[in-house]
């Protein structure tokens, strides 16, 4: 008795304990935490289980706001390269140049911080897998904003799921199977590989966003059902195209709940801060809790997303948040939870959330987030919201946005109104008004590559659809057409040239040139490739953006480019026959 209740033997048993009876994987709650990122594209508030749609199931989503906390009223930008930019900077994206969807106006401006890049400095792991739409060129391109491996496609859509042209750290790869779980199988690898150090994973998914291909396993849930929750016959939902949606909707909860089976085997899911948001509202007219708009409207449906966030045994579970948060959030909130100092030369609009999600009833004054997209802008406080057109509306009783109390509240009007236009005026400030070269040639990028979506046709060319995202160039006939890119060489030196082509075997025999600035490079086609159009073969309901081919690479030879601005010409010298070739991108690979 004496020797069981010796402070040695106390000591010693604690000890075995501590090394025999734990998991041997588990980590110490006093390690840095791991982070865990999922954005939906176009899933909508209501896409979700745990918002009531009983047209659909998404458990292991349900599961991060039972286990953790979820967002009322969380708000992001109506479309999806805003968000994007929001989310990773803490700051509107207006104020980070970041304009449109395609074309250069999706990049996010060199002089921002992001949150990836604070996690790095801090000795993190980081990568991100899927959709990253901020910017394609180095040093836009996500290897440059602070991740240090990166999987997907950095586009604003893609014209085929299922085991597409992809990139790995700018090597142009194919991808393997279906793109989620292609995304979610890279992620589950690496955080295997960085198991044992502290690790940011952002998962980027680029569905539910059109066009709308799922596996069949996922679609026969839905393909001859029923759906319970439907919209009046005026509202012109397309069922079919709901379906799809909710299908993929499915297929992201499958894949977040293969993560977080992941987690849990490794020891890690106690020491991992998990985040669940989509990037704007539902990509059609479907059930979305009555709320007004959807996406690519800045009405309350078109700006509110799921927000979901769980860190076992940190923060509390089950608790719903009222106050109202959004995207610009993200970035203080992860800094505070982590302890990463925020280093940032630029003022946040966002505002660390951990008061809301570590405390019972903070001081937390009411605020204002601003919602914009195409000229229209709109602004919510917590009971109220000013729509595009002056109109006012209490959200606490009337979340769908039918009455304006405009005329009934003058002074509420006259000072949300007051705030848009002061809000208007100072992002119109933040623009300097001066058009932006795409990038070649970072000194820092083996590849870079330069697509059509980038470019301009001149004469007889035509773009394969009006979205210029997932496009190629066609109709390519005449000595005067051309194909036009602004760029900026960031580092000079010689570069290895591919064109990605296709071309039939009556047309061959075309001479094309490339010149950038005084530099030129010339070559003969001289190899058939002509693959058909696909993409509508796994097509669930018909897409409005452009179909796909197989292109080809077929050497343009070196040249030899000077740092600077230039205009980069693609024009053909010679065309024995009716069309020169289609044209989906240029490569450039540096050799010294």
């Amino acid at each position: 008795m004496i020797l069981l209740q010796s402070p040695f033997f106390i000591i010693m048993l604690s000890f075995l304990c501590f090394t025999g009876c734990r998991q041997p994987e588990q980590h110490r709650t006093s390690d840095p935490p791991n982070v865990v990122i999922f954005l939906a594209d176009d899933q909508g508030w209501g896409d979700v289980s745990y918002h009531g749609n009983t047209n659909l199931n998404t458990p292991n989503i349900d599961q991060l706001a039972h286990n953790g906390l979820s967002f009322e009223h969380f708000y992001v930008s109506p479309v999806c390269s805003p968000t994007r930019a929001e989310l990773l900077t803490g700051r509107y994206h207006l104020r980070g140049g970041v304009r449109g969807t395609s074309a250069g106006e999706e990049r996010l401006d060199l002089d921002e911080a992001t949150f990836a890049e604070r996690f790095q400095e801090a000795g993190y792991a980081t990568a991100a897998f899927g959709k990253w739409h901020n910017g394609m060129q180095h040093p836009y391109h996500p290897n440059s904003r602070g991740f240090d491996y990166f999987y997907g496609f950095c586009s604003g859509h893609w014209g085929d799921y299922f085991s597409p042209p992809l990139e790995e750290n700018g090597r142009l790869i194919q991808g393997d199977g279906y793109m989620v779980d292609d995304f979610t199988n890279k992620a589950i690898k690496f955080i295997e590989d960085n198991s044992k150090s502290p690790f940011l994973v952002y998962l980027p998914y680029n569905t539910p966003h059109s066009p709308m291909q799922v596996p069949d396993q996922w679609w026969e849930n839905f393909e001859s059902g029923e759906l319970e929750m439907v919209l009046p016959a005026n509202q012109n939902e397309d069922l079919q195209f709901t379906k799809a949606a909710l299908a993929m909707c499915e297929n992201i909860d499958w894949n977040v709940g293969r993560v977080m089976g992941k987690l849990k085997e490794l020891g890690l899911e106690e020491n991992t801060i998990v985040i669940y948001l989509s990037d704007n509202g539902p990509n059609s007219f479907r059930w979305n809790g009555g709320l007004k708009g959807r996406k690519g409207s800045t009405d309350e449906g078109g700006v509110r997303s799921p927000f979901f966030i769980q860190w076992p045994g940190r923060l509390p579970q089950g608790k719903s948040i009222s106050q109202i948060a959004g995207a610009i959030d993200l970035f203080p909130t992860l800094m505070e939870l982590t302890g990463i100092s925020p280093s940032v030369n630029k003022p946040l609009d966002g505002k660390s959330l951990a008061p809301l999600l570590l405390k019972d009833n903070p001081h937390w004054e009411d605020r204002m987030i601003f919602s914009h997209w195409n000229g229209s802008t709109s602004v919510r406080t917590q009971q109220y919201r000013m729509d595009r057109e002056g109109k006012l509306y209490d959200m606490e009783a009337d979340p769908g946005q039918t009455t304006d109390i405009a005329a009934a509240y003058p002074e509420i009007a006259r000072e949300l109104g007051l705030a848009k236009t002061d809000w208007n005026e100072e992002m119109a400030a933040a623009f300097d008004g001066k058009t932006r070269p795409f990038t070649l040639g970072h000194p820092e990028a083996a590849f870079t590559q330069m697509p059509a979506r980038d470019a301009e046709p001149h004469g007889g060319i035509q773009r394969s659809n009006r979205f210029p995202n997932d496009s190629f160039f066609t109709n390519w006939r005449s000595r005067e057409d051309s194909i036009t890119w602004d760029v900026k060489v960031m580092d000079a030196g010689e570069f290895e040239v591919e064109l990605y082509y296709t071309c039939n075997e009556e047309n061959l025999g075309s001479t094309i040139q490339l010149s950038v600035g005084g530099a030129q490079v010339q070559a003969q086609v001289k190899e058939a490739h002509d693959p058909p159009l696909r993409g509508m073969e796994n097509d669930r309901v018909a897409r409005m953006e452009s179909y796909v081919k197989d292109f080809k690479p077929m050497s343009l030879g070196r040249i030899n480019l000077i740092k600077g601005r230039s205009k980069m010409v693609l024009k053909a010298l010679d065309i024995p026959g009716n069309e020169v070739m289609d044209v989906r991108l240029l490569l450039f690979r540096r050799i010294n």
